[in-house]
């Protein structure tokens, strides 16, 4: 079930963002404070996947922009950063934008997602980020919302 996410969630979204972190490297730099990382500035909206009554996966929008997305690796292969993203894209439309997110090259896993999804790689480039570090990343735009039929079909 994908959800908006509410602030009592916060405890469990950083336990299984720790999960990621250990299993997979995401975030590449850990943050110094979890919970105010997952609540960035400008934040439009924060989704989560519960399995089971637990919270599984997250995701967030600000603006435009999809970040914070991430699937514990127990619940990794049920489609569950799929829905997320759906449901980041459908909130995007509503609001009359076409969501972006960037991620680093050598992500191969998200990178994947993000193309079975339909997502538009729209450049790759070098970025410094906050720590000093450079890296590449590849930047995506949904793809276009389909035409609805008018009244009229």
């Amino acid at each position: 079930m994908i959800r908006r996410r509410n602030d009592s969630d916060l405890d469990a979204c950083v336990a299984v963002l720790a999960e990621v972190h250990t299993h997979s490297g995401y975030p590449h730099h850990w943050p110094a404070d979890p919970a105010r990382w997952l609540t960035p500035d400008g934040l439009t909206g924060a989704w989560v996947a519960e399995a089971a009554g637990a919270v599984v996966g997250h995701v967030t929008l600000c603006g435009r922009e999809v970040s914070r997305l991430y699937v514990g690796p127990a619940a990794r292969g049920r489609g569950l950063g799929g829905q997320l993203l759906r449901g980041v894209e459908q909130e995007a439309a509503a609001r009359g934008l076409r969501p972006v997110l960037e991620v680093k090259t050598t992500d191969t896993a998200a990178i994947a997602l993000y193309e079975r999804l339909g997502w538009l790689r729209r450049s790759t480039g070098r970025e410094e980020w906050e720590t000093g570090e450079v890296v590449e990343v590849h930047h995506y735009e949904a793809p276009p919302a389909p035409e609805r039929l008018d009244a009229r079909g």
